[in-house]
């Protein structure tokens, strides 16, 4: 492995001359995890062109607030693994190549840590990874194996992904091929001017994270920490920029999102300098303007899903980047009240915690995630805005569909869980307390008549339950918060009792089973509309086929034994009073 000298600083990296780095001096890494000795030692390398000032009081006490980690002498391989390394080092030895051949990033950060990674990027040194898919692919022909899923992802410098990727499918496993890169810069753009192949140095202080920096040589078997801290600061707990923090991001704004994420995810801690340049205008500008909204969403749903989703939303909140990554319209109403997004992760702290409590039987993974999202924009349940035809759209739909370019059914899922939740409260004396419900007194209902007094609550809960569908724990859960939790004050200060929350959530679960609803949307209609026209003497359907759909399925739910003739006995009787009395 060869480490080229390195260029004057004003080429390789033109933003460092006008950024102090506040961080720490480098870390030496154990010898355990030495460069391999074949790797000659450049007479000047980055590590001393990037010398950083001793650690400050406060930062050392930043660091040493986070317990250390437990981190592995040395990397474990599959038998898995094993497989695919020994396909590409027998492609070297095919082609008579002499590339060095590195994973990099998350899977060596990963097994130091003990956990398991199906996520494998290799590094190449003097090779597009474009080129060396052909030669892979090549070899396993050669040797008998089918190549399999090859495909070339173009780079977009202008959405700050500066690197061809080619993928192929070995094992079963998709590996990432990625060349090393180095790049130089015009003073006033981040996007490239000039791209050329890179030392394993010179990307490793381009990556995002010194945790996300380690390589692990394929060819020696080694890991190589060519920052002299990544093994430190995994082992400290700590989320640091290899370079100025405000560098990286600059060079790819994303990262701040990824530093979030990592640092929620392992419960790190943020870097101090990270910090200040993650809340900047500059960064927060470039983050907005660089960054595809679809890679803000993935990230923000990456964070959703982890094991720590309110830390993150909570340093997003205290970073300054709240409305940054939930982009709102240029025009809604009602204005949002002051310090919204601190509500909107408060309900999701609560949310989170209330979720923990109940247990995993209630939720699963994607229902705790919606969970969470709706949680979050409870504040903004009435805020809408007007679309370029006038109609008016509640602006969490807008959130998810435009600013974070989710999936359609998350947007619907949570709005029509919102829309939902004044009705549920209507019925949620009666399904965890077990008070009588006066059909009067529930507004949405007024049509539903003829309902004997027993039925009532199994009948207003089946037609909600059928409009939310498999979500209706969710709206639930959320009109359960709103029921109990009488003020933003009380929200903020904490002002309730989760374990009374928890027995509210639960008994009125426990009555939707009982009642037998929990996926009355599947159950299909006794009657249908073509039946109902024969009853009604009508040649075409209309408002009137409509109106007794919903009567009968009124019936429906209020006799859950019933037959299809007895629902249409009843419909012809009720149809007979009702001709009579015109």
């Amino acid at each position: 492995m060869r480490i080229a000298a390195v260029k004057p600083l004003a080429l390789l990296f033109p933003s460092l001359h006008r950024t102090k780095h506040a961080n720490s001096h480098f870390f030496t890494s154990p010898l355990r995890y030495s460069f391999p000795s074949t790797t000659p030692t450049p007479t000047k390398t980055l590590t001393s062109l990037f010398s950083r000032r001793p650690m400050t009081a406060a930062a050392a006490s930043s660091s040493s607030s986070s317990p250390p980690v437990q981190v592995r002498e040395k990397i474990e391989l599959t038998d898995v693994e094993k497989q695919i390394f020994d396909r590409l080092l027998g492609t070297l030895r095919h082609f008579g190549l002499e590339n060095q051949l590195r994973v990099a990033g998350g899977w060596v950060r990963d097994k130091l840590l003990g956990k398991d990674c199906y996520d494998i990027d290799i590094a190449l040194d003097n090779m597009l990874g474009s080129e060396f898919v052909d030669k892979v692919r090549e070899y396993l022909l050669s040797v008998g194996e089918e190549a399999q899923g090859i495909a070339v992802i173009p780079s977009n410098p202008e959405q700050s992904k500066h690197l061809e990727t080619a993928r192929m499918r070995i094992c079963d496993v998709w590996i990432d091929f990625v060349n090393l890169r180095c790049e130089e810069y015009s003073d006033n753009s981040r996007i490239p001017t000039t791209q050329k192949y890179g030392t394993a140095e010179e990307d490793a202080y381009r990556r995002d994270l010194t945790i996300n920096s380690l390589f692990y040589n394929i060819n020696t078997n080694l890991v190589e920490d060519y920052t002299k801290r990544g093994i430190e600061d995994l082992k400290c707990g700590r989320i640091v920029t290899p370079l100025p923090a405000k560098a990286t991001f600059m060079d790819d704004p994303l990262r701040v999102l990824r530093a979030i994420r990592f640092g929620a995810r392992f419960d790190f801690v943020l870097d101090e300098e990270l910090k200040e340049a993650a809340s900047c205008d500059d960064v927060k500008a470039a983050l907005a303007a660089k960054i595809s909204r679809e890679r803000i969403g993935t990230e923000v749903d990456l964070m959703m899903s982890g094991n720590q989703p309110v830390k993150a939303m909570t340093y997003i909140c205290h970073l300054k980047l709240f409305w940054v990554v939930f982009n709102l319209p240029p025009k809604f109403e009602p204005a949002l009240p002051e310090g919204c997004d601190r509500l909107c992760i408060a309900y999701s702290d609560v949310t989170w915690n209330l979720i923990q409590l109940i247990g995993c039987s209630s939720f699963n993974d994607e229902q705790r995630r919606l969970s969470l999202f709706s949680a979050m924009f409870l504040p903004l349940r009435e805020t809408i805005y007007k679309d370029n035809k006038s109609k008016e759209i509640p602006v969490v739909n807008f959130i998810f569909r435009d600013s974070l370019k989710r999936k359609t059914s998350d947007a619907d899922t949570v709005v029509n869980g919102h829309r939902a939740l004044k009705k549920f409260s209507s019925l949620l004396p009666s399904l965890a307390l077990n008070e009588d419900i006066q059909l009067t007194e529930v507004e949405w209902a007024s049509e539903l008549v003829d309902i004997p007094i027993s039925s009532k609550l199994r009948v207003l809960t089946g037609f909600l339950i059928r409009e939310i569908k498999d979500f209706w724990r969710v709206a639930l859960l959320m009109s359960t918060l709103l029921h109990e939790i009488d003020s933003s004050e009380d929200l903020l200060s904490k002002n309730f009792q989760l374990e009374k929350l928890k027995d509210i959530f639960k008994a009125a679960e426990n009555t939707v089973l009982e009642l037998g609803l929990e996926k009355v949307w599947e159950v299909k209609p006794l009657v249908n509309g073509k039946e109902i026209m024969n009853v009604l003497e009508l040649k075409s359907g209309g408002p009137l086929v409509r109106e007794w759909q919903q009567k009968l399925l009124a019936w429906q739910l209020a006799h859950p034994a019933g037959t299809a003739e007895e629902c249409l006995d009843w419909m012809k009787q009720n149809h007979s009073k009702r001709v009579k009395m015109e």
